[in-house]
């Protein structure tokens, strides 16, 4: 049986056993209600209300931290909006142009929820942990908030679905919002005797209830928020969401990638059956740290090494897999005579020497000036030599798509002058990127190597905070788990992407424990992040909507002095903002799919 088909059996015993205690009224005595059709309970209970008395005593304290939270609710809120706006704007642009992009992950119903195990971006496990984390908190302060404003809290609890997904705390809305005007429900003209009778002893028992509240708030005059109180209340829960992004993000980026180091760069892609690294023991995903005693720290000083070896000669290979360590000795091939040494071009940078040169996408480079390309090595090697302005010459196969002249040997000569380097000024600069997209062949061992630059990926992870002083660096982090840097998307150290990786310093002692640490730090930071700004949108139920709603009404009566008028536009302009934002992720979603179609 798959783990879809389990999966799926709990579920449906799940909803048959809360849809049974919901209809016998077991769960309404527990005071535990439900919602959605998962659905999820909600486990209510008055204890620890006391607690909330007690956090929210530095009045003083909140009161800041919440109108610093109405200013950066203000300022999210034109964020989002502005994102929304231009996304639309794009994607209607791409109408006009004809570029509609195709349907895919990036824009597929399934993953604007931010729901683990629904969303293909979000890892089940740690994205649990987020969610609890960022839910929990973004309601309890709110209630936190409603203390200090002397709102009535009506109870705390926990939001479950098969497991624990969040918390929740739930204010007197009366207080909060303000008493709704109830309907008063006359009889029809066609009821009975009975029916009219009966409505009258409820108008009586109406009335009475109401003389009788009328008495009490004569002594206790009823409590309603203003909207300056109310602001702070719902803004709470969108400052708290910020901060522990803060907090996460600080801890993320700071000490926690700090104590992670790259272990090689040399990952064994595949083993060829029957090669030597195949007899001797070599697995697929196994990461070489050493060779002989030559440490490996990139697959260059793996290939740079090889260049030494002759074929017959024996070597021993260190690797590493899933943390465990391994020994192997073998033989290297004798038998090359049908490999072609040379460095395939996987791309040509636009505006480049090599560019200008007439150099393709495809061919491979077999000899530089009176140097032989024997491997990516040996490239990056030569490069290191070069200086800007310096012309070189270069000897090529050709793709197969390749029209121009050639030698007597088959091959193309290319004489390129080479550019200052864009990182570095002391070499030159070709503009190739090398290699079949990171993957070099070594008949030698019979393996394939994958060059995932390991480290540089650490070290752009490690600069993510000092992009953040321009648009580009938010972007990079709102879409890291997403779209990565290069739409390789960054979940977190697990799978593949942590055999690279390898605890240093105060974490040596915690193992892959520090793995652990960094994919929960990130997830949290990302979703509270992400779930603030997006409470931050003016659009009612959020609670960004609530807030743009009261500061438009106490606009628009500081123009006209009439409340009634004033509550008439913020309502229509929030109302308009709803369903703007409501109808633009209709358009992201499906804007593709019509693009197509048309």
């Amino acid at each position: 049986m798959s783990g879809t088909s389990i999966a799926l059996g709990i579920f449906l015993l799940y909803w048959v056993l809360v849809s049974v205690l919901e209809r016998r009224g077991i769960l309404g005595k527990y005071n535990i209600t439900t919602f959605g059709p998962l659905p999820i309970l909600m486990i209510r209970t008055t204890r620890g209300l006391k607690l909330l008395d007690v956090l929210a005593r530095p009045k003083f304290y909140w009161r800041n931290f919440a109108n610093l939270g109405i200013l950066m609710m203000f300022a999210g809120m034109i964020a989002m909006f502005l994102v929304i706006a231009l996304s639309d704007i794009a994607l209607y642009t791409s109408f006009l142009n004809g570029t509609v992009p195709e349907p895919g992950k990036y824009n597929a119903p399934r993953n604007l929820f931010l729901i683990p195990g629904v969303n293909e971006f979000i890892p089940f496990t740690w994205g649990v942990i987020a969610l609890i984390v960022t839910l929990v908190v973004h309601e309890f302060s709110h209630a936190i908030l409603c203390r200090v404003e002397g709102i009535r809290v009506k109870s705390m609890g926990i939001l479950l679905a098969l497991v624990p997904v969040g918390g929740f705390a739930e204010p007197d809305d009366e207080q909060l919002f303000g008493k709704k005007e109830e309907e008063k429900k006359e009889p029809h003209l066609t009821a009975t005797i009975e029916e009219i009778e009966e409505w009258e002893q409820g108008e009586n028992k109406r009335r009475e209830i109401e003389v009788s509240k009328s008495d009490k708030t004569k002594s206790e005059p009823a409590i309603i928020a203003t909207r300056t109180q109310r602001a702070r209340i719902l803004a709470a829960g969108v400052m708290a969401n910020f901060c522990v992004a803060f907090v996460a993000f600080l801890l993320f980026f700071g000490p926690v990638l700090g104590a992670i180091a790259p272990l090689s760069d040399a990952m064994v892609l595949s083993v060829n059956e029957s090669s030597p690294a195949d007899l001797a023991g070599l697995q697929k995903d196994m990461i070489i740290t050493q060779i002989d005693d030559t440490n490996v720290s990139t697959a260059i000083d793996l290939l740079t090494y090889l260049e030494t070896v002759e074929p017959g000669d024996s070597v021993r290979i260190h690797a590493t897999k899933d943390g465990i360590s391994s020994v192997y000795d073998l033989n290297t091939s004798s038998a090359q005579n049908s490999y072609i040494n040379g460095v395939l071009v996987g791309g040509v940078v636009e505006g480049s020497p090599a560019k200008a040169a007439g150099i393709e996408t495809g061919m491979t480079m077999i000899r530089i000036n009176n140097t032989k390309m024997q491997s990516i090595a040996s490239f990056v090697n030569f490069m290191e030599t070069t200086k800007a302005n310096q012309t070189i010459k270069i000897e090529m196969l050709p793709s197969a798509n390749y029209t121009g002249a050639l030698t007597e040997n088959g091959t193309v000569v290319f004489d390129v002058k080479l550019s200052p380097n864009p990182t570095e000024s002391e070499h030159g600069f070709i503009g190739v990127n090398y290699g079949n997209n990171g993957v070099e062949n070594s008949p030698m061992l019979g393996i394939s190597i994958w060059m995932p630059q390991a480290k540089l990926y650490l070290e752009a992870l490690k600069q993510i905070p000092s992009w953040l002083t321009m648009p580009a660096g938010w972007i990079i982090l709102f879409g890291l788990p997403i779209y990565g840097f290069a739409g390789e998307g960054f979940r977190g150290f697990s799978g593949t992407i942590m055999q690279f990786y390898h605890p240093v310093g105060w974490a040596e002692p915690l193992g892959v424990g520090i793995f652990w640490i960094a994919n929960t730090l990130l997830w949290v930071g990302w979703l509270n992040f992400y779930v603030g700004l997006f409470n931050c949108l003016p659009a009612v139920p959020l609670d960004g909507g609530h807030v743009f709603k009261d500061y438009t009404y106490s606009f628009v009566y500081r123009l006209t002095k009439s409340e009634k008028t004033s509550e008439k536009v913020s309502n229509s302009i929030t109302a308009s903002f709803s369903m703007l934002i409501l109808f633009s992720f209709i358009f992201m979603i499906v804007g593709p799919f019509i693009g197509q179609w048309i």
